[in-house]
């Protein structure tokens, strides 16, 4: 009997530690899948989700909240007054904009009126929230859509006819190459694989 005590309690010893230990396992799986998602925005755009939420919703838009997440890490990381780099469509020229909220606001309303303008190609808005709205009636008149093609030939278009190219600082590898310096040639890229990145866990 006390032999089959022993072997009762060394096998529920056995499968408690085999539990515990899965248990640790999937603890630790879930921790480094969700650092993962935590690491590809930076501590200042989390701290604007929030707003982005709020915005985006007022403005119907709350499907993209990932989008407009990744366009302002894209665009500054979350830092300075103008974290959604939104100052030229709200008055004509940089650096207007000296409130985070205000930028916040700004943008996610230029994004929804670019998706609307763009009848919801969300390829084309997202590129126009870069280029500008000029883009979309470009892309439309060119290629009937957005395509990297049109892009870059809407940049060059726009890079040589600038009085002041100077103000342009073409960053973009490969880009002053082919004189694709006006805006990022590569934005939708960009913001489409980081919006996978979030989504991935």
């Amino acid at each position: 009997m006390r032999q089959k005590t022993k072997i009762a309690v060394r096998n529920a010893f056995i499968t408690t530690a085999s539990i515990i230990g899965l248990l640790v396992i999937i603890s630790l799986l879930v921790q480094t899948e969700f650092k993962v998602d935590e690491d590809i925005l930076s501590d200042e755009v989390k701290q604007y989700q929030p707003l982005v939420e709020k915005y985006a919703k007022k403005n119907e838009v709350e499907n993209y909240v990932d989008i407009l997440l990744a366009m302002m890490m894209q665009e500054s990381g979350g830092r300075g007054n103008d974290p959604m780099q939104a100052s030229e469509s709200y008055c004509g020229e940089r650096n207007c904009i000296k409130d985070p909220e205000q930028s916040i606001k700004q943008g996610v309303y230029y994004f929804s009126e670019t998706l609307n303008a763009a009848d919801g190609d969300l390829e084309l808005a997202i590129q126009s929230y870069n280029f500008g709205r000029g883009f979309i009636e470009y892309a439309l008149e060119n290629k009937g859509e957005y395509t990297q093609e049109v892009a870059i030939n809407f940049s060059q278009k726009m890079y040589e006819s600038a009085a002041n190219k100077s103000k342009y600082r073409c960053l973009r590898e490969g880009a002053r190459e082919i004189n694709a310096c006006y805006g990022d040639i590569y934005y939708v890229q960009d913001i489409l694989a980081m919006r996978e990145k979030l989504n991935s866990g």
